[in-house]
Parts: structure tokens; C-alpha cells; sequence
């Protein structure tokens, strides 16, 4: 969905219709209560209002990881950590070295981000001939990147911050964490208590999706009802349905059943799988069309930023996984699985170089005119750049799927 959204946004952007596609997302998009209003272009809902459930989404997977996942283990997360570690700074690096007291030197952050997304669909496309370590591993990569992309938004893009709004936020943010504690259970109090927070962030001047990872990480992982209430509930709702009982109190002991069903389940479980579908197919598909459209030529890959980026994504990614992984194995902090092979930890580093979403998000926020149209084209070519090489890295080294063995033969 991803490709096919980019594909048709740069169709659209080098057409003749390329005026209106760009004149549809400045739109001006105005909500309002009485005296207050906020009146947006659509492309800005889209990528401080629709991404923030974005955001919100990579809070949950974030949490879930640190909680549930290889990052809650410090010598099993060592080498994800390491790698993205080196992952982002040898890009950032490699970016600041060539643009160096220009003015895009603001976009240090862009070629720092991995997509996950697409480089989940990278490995299910090889299926099971990749290793259950490697699959982890560069899942657990990716999911430290977005914490040090989060960072980066959250640190390196703010100009000015209102401390008053600022300060509301995180008095909601506080009323959140009460209510939690207190038990409070409805979807609907938080939903709109995430309204007030995005809103009071989105004025303080901090980017309006932080509110969305704030609260994601702030949504508890752990289930409320323990498996053997679960199972002693059906098994008092099984009596009810064999006995006369069950007429009368049929409405009663639903709701009961409905109640433990749901409370067996996390919250952060079932945002989870609710927003998963919403986010992968409709917000980022969205998000891709309102800011992959740019007028598209060859000349534009000579652009000191297009160079740039594509240098960070391309060479910095793999360099600074590679390198900063074998120096934690060197030096004992982290244990590299012995099913993974340098040349496939050199394979995901190409596959991180995929940086797509984050990237064109934060070139949003570093760049604009000329130099983001550059940023833009470099992350595009790059990203496509870094998939076929992390593919073809994989391809070669992996071992073979089993149906692609020759057959067995009997002497």
C-alpha cells in the first residue's frame, strides 16, 4: 500500500495535473467551538493529526518491546541497541560532514530513521528462509531507531516551546496516569483526554505527535484479569447455559462474560490490533500521497541534499550497524547469534537504510522549498537503493528455501 500510494503520488506530481495535487493538499481544513478555532491545510491534519495515531501505534509497539519484548532483556537487546545506535549516528554524521555550514544542515535527522513497515514486507517476502534471530533482530533495530527518531523530533525540530501549554499537557497527561491507577476503564475518558493532550502539545510548540508516543507508552501492557478468573467465569456462564437459570439472567452473566473476555486481553494489546489495520492501511498510505509527490528528474540526484541523504541512508546505515555491532561483540557487551553471519547483519544494515516514512516526515519538519524537494527525491532513490541491496544480500547468502531443495535420491 506504501508503494502503490507513492508510486501514484509521483505519477501525480510529474503530470499535468501536478498544480491541483499540490493545490488539493493545501486545502484549508478549520475546526471550532465557539470563539475557538483551528483553521490547517489538510496536509497539516494529516501529518501532525493522522500521524499522530501513527505515533501513538509506534508508542504501543515500543512499550510492547521494552515490556513484553527483546528490549525488556539488556544483554539480549544489546546488539539491536548497538546497531541503531550506529545506525543513526554514523548517518547523521555522514549527512553533517557534507553539508556543513549550509543551510540544510538542519536535515542532520533524516537519514537516521528506518521504516519498519516496509522492512517487515522485505522479510516476509523471503519467508521462512530468514532466520527467527534475524527477523528478531532487526525488528528489535528498527523499534530502538523509532525511540531515537522520537528523540530526534522531540529535541531537534522544536524552535519554541509555550511553557504554558506545555504545562496543561502534562497536567492531562498526570489526570491520565491517575485515572489509570484509580481503574478507570473507559476507552472514551482517555480518548478524550488524548484530544486535550495532543491539542495543548500541538500550541507549546513540541511536534504534535510526541503527544501520540507519549500515551502510547503510557498505556498499560498487562492484562487486568488473570487466566484463571477468565476460565472460572466461563465455567459459571457454561453452568448458567445448562441450567434453568440462564433465561432470567441471561443479559447479567453476557455482560460479565463480555467484561472478563475483554479485560483478559491488555490495553495496549487490543489498541494494538484495532489501530494496526487502520494505521497500515489507510493513515500511512494517506501520509504517503500528501508528501512523496515531487517534480522528479535526474538532475535532481546531483542536489548537494539528495547526495546527502542518499550518502547517510545508502553507505551510513550498513557502516554504522556493521561497525558499532562488531565493536559491542568485541568488547563483550553484546553476543552476536550464531545462525547470523556478518554478511547478513551487513544485508539488514543495507535493509535499515530504508528510512521512507520517518524520513519524509522529519525532512517535513527540517526543510522546506528546494531543499526539502531534494531531501525527498534522495530519500526515495535511497530507500529503493537500500531495499535491493539488503534483498539481494539475503537472497544470496541465505540458504535456500526447502521446496527450492533438489530432491532426494536412493542409491
Amino acid at each position: 500500500m506504501l508503494a502503490v500510494a507513492t508510486v501514484i503520488a509521483l505519477i501525480l506530481a510529474n503530470s499535468p495535473w501536478a498544480d491541483a495535487y499540490a493545490a488539493f493538499w493545501k486545502t484549508p481544513v478549520s475546526f471550532g467551538v465557539g470563539s475557538l478555532e483551528m483553521s490547517h491545510s489538510l496536509k497539516h491534519w494529516i501529518n501532525d493529526g493522522l500521524m499522530g495515531i501513527f505515533f501513538f501505534v509506534m508508542g504501543l509497539e515500543v512499550k510492547r518491546e521494552l515490556v513484553l519484548g527483546e528490549l525488556r532483556d539488556l544483554r539480549r537487546a544489546a546488539l539491536p541497541i548497538a546497531a541503531a545506535l550506529g545506525g543513526m549516528i554514523v548517518p547523521a554524521g555522514l549527512y553533517l560532514a557534507t553539508q556543513a555550514g549550509e543551510p540544510a544542515a538542519r536535515g542532520w535527522g533524516i537519514p537516521m530513521a528506518t521504516d519498519i513497515a516496509f522492512v517487515v514486507g522485505c522479510l516476509a517476502l523471503l519467508g521462512s528462509r530468514v532466520p527467527a534471530s534475524l527477523r528478531v533482530l532487526l525488528v528489535s533495530l528498527a523499534i530502538a531507531d523509532d525511540i531515537g527518531a522520537i528523540l530526534v523530533i522531540a529535541i531537534g525540530y522544536t524552535d519554541r516551546i509555550d511553557l504554558f501549554a506545555l504545562g496543561l499537557a502534562i497536567a492531562v497527561i498526570a489526570t491520565v496516569r491517575v485515572l489509570a491507577l484509580a481503574g478507570v476503564r473507559s476507552v472514551g475518558v482517555y480518548v478524550f483526554l488524548g484530544g486535550i493532550v495532543w491539542l495543548e502539545f500541538h500550541e507549546s510548540g513540541i511536534h504534535a505527535t510526541i503527544a501520540g508516543v507519549i500515551l502510547g507508552l503510557m498505556t498499560p501492557a498487562r492484562e487486568w484479569v488473570s487466566a484463571s478468573l477468565l476460565h472460572d467465569t466461563l465455567d459459571r456462564a457454561g453452568a448458567f447455559l445448562r441450567g434453568s437459570g440462564w433465561t432470567q439472567a441471561r443479559m447479567q452473566v453476557a455482560r460479565q462474560v463480555e467484561t472478563t473476555m475483554r479485560e483478559s486481553i491488555s490495553p495496549l494489546e487490543r489498541l494494538e490490533a484495532a489501530l494496526h489495520p487502520w494505521v497500515s492501511f489507510g493513515i500511512m498510505p494517506v501520509f504517503a500521497l500528501a508528501n512523496a509527490g515531487v517534480a522528479f528528474d535526474l538532475d535532481a540526484l546531483r542536489d548537494p541534499v539528495a547526495a546527502s541523504v542518499g550518502l547517510g541512508l545508502v553507505v551510513g546505515k550498513p557502516l554504522g550497524i556493521v561497525s558499532f555491532s562488531a565493536a559491542a561483540v568485541a568488547l563483550g557487551l553484546a553476543q552476536r547469534p550464531k545462525e547470523i553471519s556478518w554478511s547478513l547483519i551487513l544485508a539488514a544494515g543495507c535493509l535499515a537504510g530504508i528510512g521512507f516514512t520517518m524520513s519524509l516526515f522529519i525532512s517535513g519538519l527540517a526543510l522546506d522549498g528546494p531543499a526539502l524537494d531534494a531531501a525527498k527525491i534522495g530519500v526515495l532513490v535511497a530507500s529503493a537503493v537500500s531495499g535491493a541491496l539488503g534483498m539481494a544480500l539475503l537472497a544470496w547468502r541465505l540458504p535456500k528455501a526447502v521446496s527450492d531443495q533438489p530432491p532426494m535420491t536412493q542409491d
